[in-house]
């Protein structure tokens, strides 16, 4: 099984609130993964319904998904029991630069500001294909233990 792989089979999320289709690169203080948000996705119906745009609220999601719980499911790929869940956002600190349309795909990068007592932070940023920042910011998290 690869790493990505092992991140997504651990990923406590599915259809339609997994915000994660790759994986593109991890290691110990980093990782890069992207989304694809599809015209069709239910929000955009409500959501400034003739001029559609994502809400901020699944743009923080994406990036906690992919910047944090799928960073720290990689960083404690070895101590992670069967019923412990992946890090769960407990705060943000973030900043909207630019819309975010239908039907784009959006990156996210994570640098790792600490990982100590089951606790993570994290700097997060979103980017287009065209490497503009569209969000950027902190998120942390802790591990819930079963």
């Amino acid at each position: 099984m690869t790493t990505e792989d092992y991140i997504l089979s651990k990923l406590p999320y599915s259809k339609p609130f997994r915000f994660v289709d790759r994986i593109l690169e991890v290691n110990e203080n980093y990782i890069k993964g992207s989304f694809h948000l599809t015209a069709d996705m239910s929000f955009y119906s409500g959501h400034f319904p003739q001029h559609p745009i994502t809400p901020g609220v699944i743009l923080t999601e994406i990036m906690a998904q992919i910047g944090l719980a799928s960073l720290g499911i990689y960083l404690n790929k070895n101590t992670v029991s069967a019923s412990d869940l992946p890090f769960v956002m407990t705060a943000t600190q973030l900043e909207f630069l630019k819309p975010v349309y239908p039907d784009t795909t959006v990156f996210v990068e994570s640098e790792k500001v600490y990982f100590r007592f089951g606790k993570l932070k994290c700097k997060v940023t979103l980017k287009d294909k065209m490497n503009e920042t569209l969000c950027e910011g902190f998120i942390s998290g802790i591990q819930i233990k079963q």
